[in-house]
This record gives structure tokens, sequence and C-alpha cells, in this order.
């Protein structure tokens, strides 16, 4: 069996960083990810998607990334119930991070035009600005890239 999740987005706000009684550090988060394709507009919609990390990539997180970071989660799914304050069962669906990724440095995500969470920067911010980014590979903000199937690694 298997259950992994592997996500890149922005954080919609910033991480919620607390302690469990024991000591243990844990943070909660939402990320904005694109979806794949375009709706009938021709814009992007976003998927939401709440996190939880533990221990010490919670406290990193929380450190040095906030609202419009973008980060890469890799962890698995977990889905979990509980009893609400009304007495109805709460059902909640998460993924819990094996690891986070910083994709880009502190402060980066104030330097770009004011976006909603979630979606590409503007496409005209840097057209007075060399090319400096010929290496990123988010270049694109998930269109279709030309490639071969010789190409795949599987």
């Amino acid at each position: 069996m298997l259950n992994r999740v592997v996500l890149v987005g922005r954080l919609t706000k910033d991480p919620d960083l607390r302690y469990t009684p024991n000591g243990v550090a844990v943070a909660n988060f939402t990320l904005a990810v694109n979806r794949p394709f375009s709706n009938q507009q021709g814009n992007r919609d976003a998927d939401f998607i709440n996190c939880v990390v533990w221990r010490r990539a919670a406290e990193n997180l929380a450190s040095y990334m906030k609202k419009g970071s973008m980060v890469g989660v890799d962890g698995r799914l977990q889905s979990r119930t509980f009893e609400g304050r009304d007495g109805n069962t709460v059902f909640v669906t998460e993924v819990v991070a094996d690891s986070v990724q910083f994709l880009e440095s502190k402060g980066a995500s104030q330097n770009r035009d004011q976006q909603p969470s979630g979606f590409p920067p503007n496409q005209n911010q840097n057209q007075n600005q060399p090319n400096q980014n010929s290496d990123n590979p988010f270049k694109d903000n998930g269109e279709p890239i030309d490639i071969s199937d010789d190409d795949l690694p599987f």
C-alpha cells in the first residue's frame, strides 16, 4: 500500500505554531495549490489543502515562512475524527508533512506583486529585468512542457 503526497503551493496565512503538553512543536498551515488546468473563464482555480508538520520542521516553518511563501511538502494523507463542541462528529483530512522545503528565501514573497495566495506572480513584473531565473524549474507556472516519452524515468 502507498500513501504519499507531494505538493507545491503558497501559504494562505502564517503557520500556526503550538506545543503539545509534552513540549512537542506542531504547526498547522494551509497551502493554496493551483490546479493543472484552467476553468471556463481561462483562469486557474486553486485547492486549499490543510497540512500539519511536527517537531523541528514545525519550528523552522513558523520562523522562516509566512503568508504567501512558496513551499514544497512531502508527506502522507491522514483522516481522523473527533467530537466537536456541539457534540457532533467532526471529520478531518489533512496532509501530515514528513518534510517541508522552502522554495524561496525569507521575504521573497514580499517582493512579488500583491497576488491572492496560490496564484502565479504577475507575468509582467520582471519585464524590465534580465532573465535571472533561466534555471528555475518552476518558471512555467505549472503549464505543460514539451517532453518526449523517452525522457521520462518510468
